[in-house]
């Protein structure tokens, strides 16, 4: 096989960070020269369209021009991953890729692995292997049927691998590290280099936090008691809450106003994050990808969730979950305070920064047998 043919689907912010690694390690392998070439067809759903969480991430994490943006945007969960469905199906049907790459547990993950799947197009799947065990959860129901349709499984962790083979999936399954790590190595010290995203904020003196899952944001009740929680932390330490387009309209459809003491700003930038992560006394969240960042920035997280699938942050004494519990959030503030929330220095759960460059050998590796 002289090229092997790659189409890779992505539609969420995290997915253009994990994707911009792997990115940079295929034009790596084909400038050494060694092996097949690899060619990659980018198609971006448009399950993220707002231009800050989408078009910045491009152009921050020099990620080509998508070939390809099917602009399927919002809606119920059926009716986005039918759009979707539509058209991969018509795009993979046309160009016959040797695989297709998917990023992740979003319904754009799913719509991937599942047009492909029905196409005989074998499927790869970057973040393998996850699980929070909560069926309830829109996440977790699209990363298990996404691994048991793929073909090559590229796990993050060694408890990743390990819920596959629970699993009975063994073949194919390959441990490489996080790919989020990778990026976040390559991009830190831009980041900090780069002028403050936000004035007035002092290192060390605000809490960072954001609020975008369905669970949290179409449950009135619970993001009531997650306002309530910031504006009670407020209290002690300033919070910048960055507003995702779903909070801001649950917020405004059920009358909620930002809480005093909490100081509310539009989505951001990578880079942007990156730095006001680092700067944080601490992270609140209910975002995977923003619970390992603060892990691999060294800063205590508050999870608003009842479960994680990144289950060694939590082991590991970085990262707390609260849910909306309102005492467990003050709590954990004033645990953070007393210096009682710190990242062990030596824990590399999630690899050496390596992991695109592992992807990249297990793809060679799996489409050149025989």
């Amino acid at each position: 096989m002289e090229t092997i043919r790659l189409t890779t689907v992505v539609g969420a912010r995290p997915q253009f960070i994990k994707a911009a690694a792997l990115s940079r390690a295929f034009a790596a392998h084909n400038a050494a020269g060694r092996g097949p070439a690899i060619a990659e067809y980018l198609v971006h759903t448009g399950q993220h369209y707002d231009h800050a969480m989408s078009q910045t991430f491009f152009d921050e994490l020099g990620i080509a021009e998508p070939d390809v943006n099917l602009g399927v945007g919002s809606g119920s969960h059926g009716t986005q991953t039918a759009r979707m469905l539509e058209g991969l199906e018509r795009i993979l049907a046309a160009r016959r890729p040797d695989a297709v790459v998917v990023y992740g547990d979003t319904n754009s993950t799913l719509a991937g692995g599942l047009a492909a799947a029905k196409l005989g197009v074998p499927v790869v799947h970057v973040e393998a292997g996850l699980r929070s065990f909560d069926k309830a959860m829109p996440e977790e129901l699209n990363r298990v049927l996404t691994d048991h349709l793929s073909n090559l499984l590229l796990c993050p962790t060694r408890a990743a691998v390990d819920n596959l083979r629970r699993e009975s999936l063994i073949r194919g399954v390959v441990l490489a590290g996080d790919v989020m790590y990778d990026s976040l190595l390559h991009h830190r010290e831009q980041a900090l280099r780069a002028a403050p995203p936000l004035a007035g904020l002092t290192p060390g003196g605000y809490l960072l936090a954001t609020v975008h899952r369905a669970a949290n944001t179409d449950d009135g009740e619970r993001l009531k008691a997650i306002l309530s929680g910031l504006g009670a932390m407020a209290r002690t330490a300033p919070v910048v809450l960055v507003l995702h387009p779903r909070t801001r309209r649950a917020m405004e459809s059920l009358g909620l106003a930002v809480p005093e003491g909490v100081r509310a700003e539009p989505p951001l930038p990578y880079l942007a994050m990156v730095r006001l992560q680092a700067e944080a006394l601490g992270v609140v969240t209910d975002s995977g990808g923003m619970q390992k960042e603060a892990f691999f920035l060294g800063r205590p997280c508050l999870t608003l969730r009842e479960e994680t699938e990144w289950t060694e942050t939590v082991d590991l004494g970085a990262n707390t979950l609260a849910g909306t519990d309102n005492a467990a959030m003050t709590g954990w503030l004033a645990a953070v305070l007393r210096g009682e929330r710190t990242l062990p220095g030596d824990a590399r759960p999630y690899g050496d920064g390596r992991a695109a460059e592992r992807m990249v050998e297990a793809v060679v590796e799996h489409f050149c047998r025989g």
